[in-house]
């Protein structure tokens, strides 16, 4: 027989962005302290509801893991059309996709969304909103592809400043958080060109912040699909109706290499690869299982600080 969908009501958090959370999977304790931490609310009441939703959201992961016992593995993953292979060229040959998949072998494909197996607990529906104004309409083949697939790499600005004290110290705030520290390093004479200095250069000190290569990503794994970058894109056009879509495959032969890449895959992967019915992208959409949630707006901070040390020790 089937069961009525659970009623799911918000909770309303002091600020205005609504956050969907997959209910049912994580331990009971786990999904309460990840909804209620965030949200900033332990009234009894509130905890009795998310318990509750979390109660039927469980009873339906279990009807899932019989009828879709199976459903993510041997993922189909097809070419692209002939079209795109231009594009293709451009993502295979860009400097940063180079350097950042230079472990595990990489290569584009079509997969199937509902078919993808997801570990992010929660999508930003104002992050979602806001790339669906910034879209073309009609969407063209192309303009997926770049879209899942940009080798020009847009970002949001960054807003830095020097902090007051007494040793250097920069602040660096994005409004996305895959906004990150990407290398130190240190660099022979002066090669920053217009940059003057009170002496001669010997050397310069290098502290790179910026984001990753954005792309949406999955691991092929154990014959699974698993999503490991662009949930918010890959949300977006699969609420848009989009089955297939362009995605960059790392093709991981043994559980070892996972470790290379690192995430929640190489934390848990019996979670994500031996489970019957693990979470899948399309759960995002099942009203059995999603609970929106109104979280703080956030920024991501980095913040860097050169602490100078000068001292005298014994010469060669």
């Amino acid at each position: 027989m089937q069961r009525d969908t659970p009623a799911i009501t918000p909770i309303r958090a002091s600020n205005t962005q609504d956050h969907v959370f997959l209910a049912g999977r994580p331990p009971m304790p786990e999904f309460l302290s990840m909804v209620l931490n965030q949200t900033g609310s332990a009234a009894p009441e509130v905890v009795s509801q998310m318990a509750g939703v979390w109660r039927s959201a469980n009873d339906h992961v279990k009807e899932l893991e019989r009828d879709e016992a199976g459903l993510c593995d041997g993922p189909p993953i097809g070419e692209l059309s002939a079209k795109l292979k231009a594009l293709e060229r451009e993502v295979l040959v860009d400097p940063i996709f180079r350097r950042a998949f230079s472990v595990l072998p990489t290569r584009i494909g079509m997969v199937d969304l509902d078919r993808l197996v997801v570990f992010q607990k929660d999508i930003n529906l104002e992050a979602v909103r806001d790339q669906k104004r910034a879209l073309p309409s009609p969407l063209s083949e192309e303009d997926l592809f770049r879209l899942c697939l940009p080798a020009d790499h847009p970002h949001p600005d960054v807003h830095a400043i020097r902090l007051p004290a007494q040793v250097p110290a920069f602040s660096f705030v994005s409004p996305s958080t895959d906004f990150r520290v990407l290398d130190v390093t240190v660099l022979e004479g002066n090669p920053i060109q217009g940059a003057h200095f009170g002496g001669p250069v010997t050397h310069v000190l290098v502290a790179a912040v910026g984001y990753g290569p954005n792309f949406l990503q999955a691991v092929h794994c154990e014959n699974r699909l698993v999503l490991s970058n662009g949930s918010h894109r890959a949300y977006l056009l699969r609420e848009l109706g989009f089955k297939q879509v362009p995605c960059l495959v790392q093709e991981a032969s043994r559980r070892e290499e996972l470790d290379a890449i690192g995430g929640a895959l190489a934390q848990n992967p019996d979670l994500y690869l031996k489970a019957s019915r693990p979470p899948l992208l399309k759960d995002y959409f099942d009203e059995k299982l999603r609970v929106i949630v109104r979280l703080p707006k956030k920024a991501r901070q980095v913040r860097l600080m050169v602490q100078p040390e000068q001292s005298d020790v014994p010469s060669n």
